[in-house]
């Protein structure tokens, strides 16, 4: 592996060129960013991947829907249409992608919106929605077409962006300079119990970055969810055998997880937003159906759920029990006031200063 990234070095510089001169443009004027005189809060990070943005984006949707009128725009990852589209009873993870569709399921309520132009996504929102008060941008650090008027930046306590490098020989998607552009970062998945010194060091290694805010998240995990009629059936579910499928981008913390709940796990791994192909599910099933125990489950990702439910895996599916785990965020006691204080103090400053204005420049 490290021969390898030292071949590929050549080509990260390649793409640190190209990826260092697109943002002077935007940093010169050169190509436009555009920010709007209403509540637009962005979610992202510097990395392919990983860092957990639609648990954070859930964790906005849950705190802010009650008190505002709030819509989540995505660019839809892997989705097969294009343009402006809103998530509907008609729609599916095929139109608009995984991590939109898991959102609306589980925030029907809201508007949830995909657009690959963002710029073009919000007009829409506000033409579409006019008691919409605040509006969420997923995985937009890098769509510097629009400049949002919070920038929340995400890291992995795991991977952070201070050691890794660019691709192709690491995982970023820019020089770590960029994080500069953060109001906020919330460093991800660190352990539940978080020491002060633990603390004390990241704040120290993330200081030459000179980001307003730093705070700290972990994952909380809940009960599985039954996807299919075994899986309802079962009264309770305690398993010896756990099959884990995936398609995100570090399963490990997952199945660690899991491990404490059965005695034996395989783990089906697939990249990133891997879209399942009927060979490939075939494949888990027959080793799954082989498997001489009567105490065995499959468990998958609630991101990875929302692919599943394509109609030829769906009736692949329908007789085994199979289940998703949902997470959440959950910030450290210390920092969760704080973090919540300063989004409601951002969004009540800038409705407060356009209470008279046009909604755009």
């Amino acid at each position: 592996m490290a021969v390898l990234r030292i071949l590929l070095f050549p080509f990260s510089i390649i793409y640190g060129l190209v990826t260092g001169f697109r943002n002077q443009l935007f940093d010169w004027g050169i190509l436009p960013s555009k920010q709007f005189r209403h509540p637009v809060i962005g979610v992202g990070n510097l990395s392919v991947g990983g860092t957990g943005k639609t648990p954070m984006i859930e964790y906005l949707v849950k705190f802010l829907k009650n008190d505002y009128g709030l819509a989540v725009l995505s660019r839809g990852y892997g989705r097969k249409s294009s343009g402006f589209m809103i998530a509907g009873t008609e729609t599916g993870a095929i139109e608009i992608g995984d991590e939109p569709m898991q959102v609306h399921i589980k925030h029907p309520d809201i508007l949830v919106a995909v657009c690959e132009k963002r710029v073009a996504g919000i007009e829409n929102i506000l033409k579409e929605d006019k008691n919409n008060q605040v509006i969420l941008l997923d995985d937009a650090f890098q769509h510097r077409y629009v400049k949002p008027g919070l920038n929340i930046l995400l890291s992995d306590y795991h991977n952070l962006f201070t050691r890794s490098h660019l691709m192709p020989t690491g995982d970023l998607r820019e020089f770590r300079r960029g994080a500069i552009r953060a109001d906020v970062l919330v460093v991800t998945k660190t352990p539940c119990v978080f020491s002060p010194l633990d603390r004390k060091i990241i704040t120290e290694e993330l200081a030459p970055y000179n980001i307003p805010d730093v705070f700290f998240t972990f994952i909380r995990y809940g009960k599985l969810v039954p996807i299919t009629k075994p899986a309802r059936e079962m009264t309770e579910v305690k398993s010896r055998i756990i099959y884990l499928l995936t398609g995100i981008a570090n399963p490990i913390p997952l199945a660690e997880h899991l491990k404490r709940m059965c005695t034996n796990l395989h783990l089906y791994r697939f990249p990133d937003h891997h879209e399942f192909s009927v060979r490939e599910i075939r494949e888990v099933l027959d080793k799954y159906l082989y498997e001489f125990s009567s105490s065995k489950i499959i468990v998958t990702t609630e991101k990875d759920s929302m692919r599943l439910q394509k109609p030829e895996l769906a009736k692949m599916i329908q007789n085994v029990p199979i289940f998703y785990i949902p997470i959440e965020v959950e910030f450290h006691k210390e920092d969760k006031k704080r973090f919540n204080n300063l989004v409601m103090n951002y969004i009540e400053k800038e409705r407060g200063d356009n209470s008279t204005i046009s909604p755009l420049f």
